[in-house]
């Protein structure tokens, strides 16, 4: 009896896991379908700075932000339709950060998503212009996007225009770039912070606005956001580290070398405790936030491959884990 029961469980385990697949896909898919809409129609081959945008923002990207934007939304049981057009704005933003991050002048990438980067395809200039008209598209979409009030979107718009200003992403690539290899600890969480937290922050703070979340909640996502942030920076220099394959990451590695890096000051352990204790934080703001809503707790938990559980085990609080979703590998330690 026992048996059946254990048997039932995992049935019921498994139906969850399919469903939330599908949820997955289904926004991922609705997100896709409607950035190839919001961007310019290429106009024949010459039209060079529409297909830079395109292919900067339609790319293979795991659409990360976007997603966290959708579930948190939904876990916060806000359906607006325009959802999905701020959720696209704050991907036309990443893209274009993502085309100035790669520049010569900047980190100097030849390889992005598994391609060339945009100004190898296209041309440096090219690529400097795709980026601006991406930004300016962005706030074009999410100031009119449907079913949201205009004092709503007002607010969207000046939240993340906040983002990538001189206080945000701006701030953050230019301390990545000319901060050096020394700097304390917590100069690099604050680089870290602005390079990646804050973007991931804005998505999440999006959801709120729109779903009028209270302060609290809306507090509770921002250190949420925040602690993820520092995660994912974590993740992305383990990644660019020795031995991993630029075939298999998808962009160039080795690129971290001589910056300063939690890896490169303080050594691979400690990066990896510090890996550890930013997904217990990211856990515990999140269960603050949304409670028994687990949508965007699931997903979270996708992205971080701290370990591989039992196949029916969910992970406790502070025990975010599973296998990565955009290349089905793990990262082959345990950051806890």
């Amino acid at each position: 009896m026992a048996t059946q029961t254990r048997l039932s469980t995992g049935s019921d385990e498994d139906q969850r896991h399919a469903r939330f697949d599908n949820e997955l896909d289904s926004i991922r898919s609705a997100v896709e379908e409607r950035i190839r809409s919001l961007l310019p129609a290429e106009n024949g081959s010459t039209d060079l700075l529409t297909q830079a945008m395109r292919a900067a923002t339609l790319s293979a990207g795991k659409r990360m932000r976007p997603l966290l934007l959708m579930l948190v939304a939904r876990d916060l049981d806000c359906s607006t339709p325009g959802l999905v057009d701020v959720a696209c704005a704050v991907e036309m933003v990443h893209a274009a950060s993502l085309i100035l991050d790669d520049m010569p002048c900047m980190d100097n990438a030849m390889l992005r998503r598994g391609k060339p980067t945009i100004h190898i395809q296209f041309g440096e200039d090219v690529a400097i212009l795709a980026s601006v008209a991406l930004l300016s598209r962005a706030f074009s979409v999410l100031s009119s996007a449907e079913g949201i009030s205009p004092f709503t979107r007002s607010r969207l718009v000046v939240t993340l225009a906040e983002t990538v200003g001189a206080q945000g992403l701006v701030k953050g690539q230019f301390l990545d770039l000319r901060a050096g290899a020394r700097q304390s600890p917590d100069e690099i969480a604050a680089t870290n912070e602005l390079k990646t937290g804050i973007l991931l922050g804005v998505a999440v703070e999006m959801a709120a606005v729109v779903a009028q979340a209270d302060d609290s909640v809306t507090r509770s996502l921002r250190a949420f956001a925040l602690a993820a942030g520092q995660a994912f920076q974590l993740r992305d220099d383990f990644l660019d580290g020795p031995g991993n394959d630029s075939a298999v990451t998808g962009k160039d590695t080795g690129k971290d070398q001589g910056k300063a890096t939690f890896i490169n000051t303080l050594g691979l352990e400690e990066a990896r405790r510090r890996l550890g204790a930013h997904l217990r934080d990211a856990d515990r703001h999140l269960l603050a936030a949304l409670g028994s809503k687990q949508r965007t707790r699931r997903y979270l938990g996708g992205l971080f491959a701290q370990y591989q559980p039992a196949r029916h085990a969910r992970p406790a609080p502070g025990q975010l884990a599973g296998r990565d979703q955009a290349s089905g590998t793990r990262l082959g330690a345990r950051f806890g």
